[in-house]
């Protein structure tokens, strides 16, 4: 007798409708989740309808157990890829031992992690917080304090300069300069003490105009993320600093998205062989991992403070310091930086070659490129891609961003960039 047996046939049945029911059931637990994340979670997100639940290197899985590859990497948080051995170990190393101290007490990690950083930024001093937005905080206090102590403002004067397109958190300090209605409306009275002035005109004519003895800083992305991965014209930051030098302000640099590797250097200001007094750290600094932010500067500018005057209970705690230390020796051998700048080559060619009745215009540096279609909506690219299996992220009407693990293969890439093709065709 040929062919499967009667005994086969009913156990291939059986699988068949265990894995009808698993999938049944894992999209009934995607539905409740989804729906308690509804009734209970504010609303300040509209995320993609994929809820993962597990993640590895370049790839997410959702409850589902479909696989997606991620080309957010968490905005940059996650350079290093989902979970990377030498980052999990580093963090179960320090798990093992001592978590959280706070400031009030010395931690063993603390000091090596300080000086680690500096040296990598080729600064002196580092002040360590948790989020990005409280690391952008801190710069800002610390350019007040400088401008008041230092340079000599009367006290309640000193202004900071910032561009248009700018994103740098959300409290609300911060938004109070912000151009973007959606991150500033409804929050006033806003906090005053800022000037806006348009990012990367011309030989940076209005920063100069901007210019005063009250003037203590000028704080910017060396390329804006949220704005869509804005590229400023070489020379541009170069200009910036020569201003700042000549008019003894604080030039002040937002690497929270484009530093530590992401540009294909450490630092994104190297591409104009520029060195900012203030770097302000963070998202992958964390390894994916925990919270971790900093700002790094040079002692005559970090020693301002004294004790009690700034502090934060988590900031430089001996997890974040641990997992952080991993993060910088990763990057003190050049290798993901080097990924970054010939994968990125690669990305942003692939991406310029695409044709102008598909995608308008291609911004972009390193592994992190904005894509702006010609007819299809960010959001609908964005659902467009993630039915195919790539997770990436909208912004500002008709672009999304793209930005993948350091780590991703060139394989991986290239499969990425064949379902952004199809879609955008």
């Amino acid at each position: 007798m040929s062919g499967t047996s009667v005994t086969e046939t009913a156990a291939q049945s059986t699988a068949a409708q265990s894995t009808a029911a698993q999938s049944t059931a894992a999209q009934s637990t995607a539905a409740q989740l989804r729906a308690q994340a509804t009734a209970h979670g504010a609303h300040n997100y509209h995320p993609l309808p994929v809820m993962i639940s597990g993640a590895e290197g370049a790839w997410v899985t959702d409850v589902d157990g479909r696989r997606y590859l991620d080309m957010l990497a968490a905005y940059s948080a996650i350079n290093f890829g989902h979970r990377h051995p030498r980052l999990v170990a580093a963090a179960q190393r320090q798990l093992d031992r001592v978590t959280l101290v706070s400031r009030a007490f010395e931690h063993d990690q603390f000091g090596p992690f300080c000086a680690e950083l500096a040296a990598l930024a080729g600064m002196d001093m580092v002040l360590p917080m948790n989020t990005g937005a409280e690391a952008v905080e801190t710069a800002i206090k610390t350019a007040r304090k400088w401008g008041y102590e230092v340079k000599g403002v009367p006290d309640g004067e000193a202004v900071i300069v910032v561009f248009d397109g700018n994103f740098h958190g959300r409290t609300t300090t911060i938004i109070s300069f912000s151009t973007d209605e959606d991150a500033r409306a409804s929050y006033g009275p806003y906090t005053p003490g800022f000037r806006i002035v348009p990012y990367a005109d011309a030989d940076a004519d209005a920063l100069r105009a901007a210019m005063d003895p009250n003037v203590v800083a000028v704080l910017i992305e060396p390329i804006q993320g949220e704005a869509g991965v804005v590229v400023p014209p070489s020379g541009f930051l170069a200009s910036v600093r020569e201003i700042c030098s000549a008019n003894n302000v604080l030039m002040i640099a937002d690497e929270i998205q484009s530093g530590l590797g992401r540009t294909g250097t450490t630092f994104a200001c190297e591409y104009d062989d520029v060195v900012p007094d203030v770097y302000v750290l963070g998202k992958a600094l964390g390894g994916g991992i925990v919270p971790a932010s900093a700002v790094v500067a040079a002692r005559d500018v970090l020693g301002v403070f004294k004790p009690g005057q700034h502090g934060s209970t988590f900031g430089g705690n001996p997890l974040a310091c641990a997992v952080a230390r991993e993060v910088i020796a990763m990057l003190s051998t050049g290798e993901f930086q080097e990924r970054s700048a010939k994968l990125g080559a690669h990305m942003l060619d692939r991406l310029a070659a695409m044709p102008e009745s598909a995608v308008r215009e291609v911004r972009g540096r390193g592994l992190w490129a904005g894509v702006e279609f010609a007819t299809l909506s960010g959001r609908e690219a964005c659902e467009r891609l993630a039915d195919r299996g790539v997770l990436a992220k909208d912004t500002h009407g008709s672009t999304i961003r793209l930005a993948p693990p350091l780590m991703i293969s060139e394989a991986d890439l290239d499969w990425a960039l064949d379902q952004i093709e199809d879609i955008a065709g």
